[in-house]
């Protein structure tokens, strides 16, 4: 079995509030969940306006499948924040169990 995790640091410059940053963020974790059956949350800055960070992990019995799917969430994630956020950073980490 193989886990890819990845955190997505997100820039969010037109974000004047908390609430107009959660609407991003919150809108994004909700797609990627729902859209790509993936678990993601927001895991990083939560009190920084313009700034947050987002986690999700994929779990298959194929590395190659794992790494697939965790590259289609990140593409989706790009294409649902164009002109809302832009992806500063990713951290991948892939854990090979059993």
């Amino acid at each position: 079995m193989v886990t890819v995790s990845v955190v997505l640091t997100l820039q969010i410059p037109g974000a004047r509030s908390l609430k107009d940053k959660r609407s991003v963020v919150r809108s994004l974790v909700e797609r990627m969940r729902g859209r790509l059956d993936v678990s993601a949350a927001e895991v990083g800055f939560p009190d920084d306006l313009r700034r947050a960070q987002i986690g999700y992990a994929v779990v298959s019995g194929s590395p190659s499948v794992a790494r697939g799917l965790a590259e289609d969430v990140l593409q989706f994630a790009e294409r649902e924040l164009i002109g809302k956020a832009e992806i500063v950073d990713v951290e991948r980490d892939e854990q090979m169990l059993g």
